[in-house]
């Protein structure tokens, strides 16, 4: 599968999708998400491990408060583990956006497309 492939939706010009595709793109788009989310969850627990030397259950507790928003559970002690907290919840600031657009992107899409395929059907020549 191509990188245009993941990403492909259809044009104002065309049809709209099927619910077969339509089906297909939310569970990719989930799953990117979801990839994502994983991916900075385990950064979060190796930094929390590396750097503080937290046990792998702890980092875990500790980075998942943070990607949620809660803050930390153990207040970092070491300098770097307080540079890592504090540039790790930026980044999971930023993961949250990105990884929700994401997520949601054929949503709003196909109704987007919906939207303007019934425009043109009202008003058509």
């Amino acid at each position: 599968m191509r990188i245009p492939e993941l990403v492909a939706l259809e044009k104002l010009t065309e049809p709209l999708a099927t619910r077969a595709e339509f089906a297909s793109r939310v569970f990719r788009s989930m799953f990117f998400g979801t990839l994502m989310v994983a991916a900075t969850l385990s950064t979060g627990m190796w930094g929390y491990h590396a750097l503080e030397g937290m046990g792998w259950l702890d980092s875990f507790v500790n980075a998942t408060m943070i990607m949620s928003g809660m803050g930390v559970l153990a207040a970092p002690v070491t300098d770097f583990g307080k540079l890592f907290a504090g540039f790790y919840a930026l980044f999971c600031g930023l993961v949250l956006i990105v990884a929700t657009a994401i997520a949601f992107t054929p949503v709003i899409h196909r109704f987007l497309h919906k939207m303007h395929v019934e425009d043109d059907d009202d008003y058509s020549v």
